[in-house]
């Protein structure tokens, strides 16, 4: 982002650099902290938390950073940052209560974990930002009200393409375009896809099989565009999203008027959607609309299409290497790349991968027993649909069959969760009506599995 770089070559002549500390230090958190320690001038990565402290370590070796010092306390951290050293933990929460960190990146893609580390670090007063959508897509709305509540900010991030997207909606509504299809491109889509399936493609980036999974299932696209759509007032246009496929190869610019029905584009707030092998992939896309008849021939002439809608597009997100930008951004512009904007618009529904048996515990996103799709929120709140975000471990109270999204009343969530707490707070804050069934005196009952 234009003047974040010259902010920070600001800082960094005063010797003031942006304290930053990460959560997280998997095959995304370690490109951030090569990026940050490497190639950002103004910004510091102070610590680095994981549940395996060894990979903390990696991280920094990895960005040429071999003097780190292993902490377990508040008091050990940040006398080492005021000494100017880095430090390693495998306790998260001493780096959300630390003085002298100004923000926290949180990258682990867990959902309770990462929901306790967002409220810590906000009841710190911190800024926070989520390399993690599934947090954000499932209680991001009423984390918001707790950071506006403490003076931070709580962010997706640039690079990913929610952020990506949101900054060209920013950019197309300066152009006094009407945004009314926020886009994502796909190279593919199979709701079926497992850690198994996906082993061999896991294997060769050095990623995750679970989380490369939840790319190819569908589920972590819809939480992408869930939270796009709650930092828009989008909606979608059906459950699951239309998500077209096109021939591969196919631009863009040449399908772009025949991927969604006109009435769902042009009446209401818009919608959120994606595309499945249009190219530029794998970038985004926003359609907008001019309501100005000289506007429009210009936008024409400007090889933006003939209307009624006019593409707007950014051919890559480049994902860990602009997270700086977002940290920089919130602390030194107090200005979110993706936040909510109020109530949510679009949640993501847990949905049977297989047919399941009553009894079972229902496993993580991105795993074998469930995906995720996009609904509206109003519809999720009415027919009480169970999110993914918190499905995992909850125990079956009756069979399931395959495809049939899973409700609240299908299940027995686990006790003491706090995304469970939030998620009730939400829909009582926002006035969703959601009954939450919990059921969870029926734990003890429950069949073993």
């Amino acid at each position: 982002m234009i003047l974040v770089d010259n902010a920070l070559a600001k800082r960094h002549a005063e010797g003031n650099p942006v304290r930053v500390a990460m959560v997280g230090a998997g095959f995304m958190g370690r490109g951030i902290a090569l990026q940050i320690c490497k190639y950002v001038q103004g910004m510091e990565l102070v610590a680095i938390a994981n549940r395996k402290i060894d990979k903390a370590k990696q991280a920094y070796t990895e960005a040429d950073v071999t003097d780190v010092q292993e902490v377990s306390s508040v008091a050990q951290l940040e006398e080492n940052i005021r000494q100017g050293k880095y430090s390693i933990t495998d306790d998260a929460m001493l780096l959300c209560e630390a003085e002298g960190i100004d923000a926290i990146i949180e990258v682990t893609g867990a959902v309770e974990f990462g929901t306790n580390v967002a409220m810590r670090a906000i009841e710190n007063r911190k800024h926070i930002i989520m390399m993690n959508a599934e947090v954000d897509g499932t209680v991001g709305p009423i984390l918001k009200v707790y950071a506006d509540k403490a003076g931070v900010i709580f962010t997706n991030a640039d690079g990913d393409q929610p952020g990506v997207i949101m900054n060209l909606v920013r950019f197309v509504k300066g152009l006094g375009v009407k945004p009314v299809v926020c886009g994502n491109i796909k190279g593919l889509h199979d709701p079926y896809r497992n850690p198994t399936t996906q082993e061999g493609f896991a294997k060769k980036w050095g990623q995750n099989p679970a989380m490369v999974t939840s790319f190819a299932d569908g589920s972590k696209i819809s939480f992408e565009q869930a939270i796009v759509a709650n930092g828009t007032g989008m909606r979608v246009a059906k459950r699951g999203m239309h998500g077209p496929t096109v021939l591969g190869g196919t631009s863009l610019k040449e399908c772009v008027n025949d991927l969604y029905p006109l009435e769902d584009v042009l009446e209401g707030p818009g919608i959120v959607d994606y595309v499945v092998g249009a190219e530029p992939g794998p970038g985004v896309f926003v359609l907008g609309t001019h309501d100005h008849p000289t506007q429009q021939h210009y936008l024409n002439l400007y090889k933006l299409g003939e209307g009624p809608l006019y593409l707007f597009y950014t051919p890559y997100h480049l994902c860990h290497f602009e997270v700086p930008s977002t940290v920089a951004r919130a602390v030194l512009f107090n200005d979110a790349a993706l936040t909510p904007i109020g109530k949510p618009y679009v949640e993501v529904v847990a949905t049977a991968k297989t047919d399941l048996k009553a009894g079972q515990v229902i496993d993580g996103i991105g795993h074998y027993m469930t995906y995720g799709l996009c609904e509206n929120a109003d519809t999720t709140a009415a027919e009480n649909l169970l999110p993914i975000g918190v499905a995992e471990g909850c125990v079956l109270k009756r069979d399931i069959p395959k495809d049939q999204v899973i409700t609240y009343d299908d299940v027995i969530l686990p006790e003491g969760r706090l995304v469970d707490k939030l998620r009730q707070e939400q829909a009582e804050y926002f006035g969703m009506n959601a009954t939450l069934k919990s059921n969870q005196s029926e734990v003890a009952a429950a069949p073993s599995v």
